[in-house]
């Protein structure tokens, strides 16, 4: 069994957060203060702090998309990442790298897509059929 990550971020708005994290995505929010939010992702301690926005720090061509760095998400299982995949078109939200297949046919193959939330954090979900394959080569 996993164990659950934490991350804490930068949001300009907690109530654009709190809209998206917890309307879009669908996280149960925790605690909170007047400058922070938790919500539960997917099992996994993500923290909207409020602060300044951040200016992208790069981006890596990755199977012939410009990756944004940083970023964060959660592997998903097969359904699950179709399901959310549908919940974020249908919510509006435009996609940096729409969902798609990456690394067809190879040991990596896997589904992925990449968005923004309301203070520009990128965020990458994935999945793969067999979750043997997270780390293959």
């Amino acid at each position: 069994m996993l164990t659950p990550f934490h991350i804490a971020f930068p949001v300009d708005d907690l109530d654009a957060a709190r809209a998206f994290y917890g309307g879009v995505l669908g996280c149960p929010e925790g605690r909170s203060a007047a400058t922070w939010i938790d919500f539960d992702l997917y099992g996994h301690q993500i923290v909207a702090h409020l602060g300044p926005r951040r200016a992208d720090a790069a981006a890596n061509d990755v199977d012939g998309h410009d990756v944004p760095v940083p970023h964060f998400g959660v592997v998903l299982e097969w359904d699950a990442w179709h399901e959310l995949a549908a919940r974020i078109e249908a919510a509006g939200v435009t996609f940096g790298i729409a969902p798609h297949i990456r690394f067809s046919g190879q040991p990596g193959e896997q589904a992925t897509m990449f968005f923004r939330d309301p203070a520009g954090n990128a965020l990458e979900f994935k999945s793969f059929r067999d979750m043997g394959r997270l780390f293959a080569t």
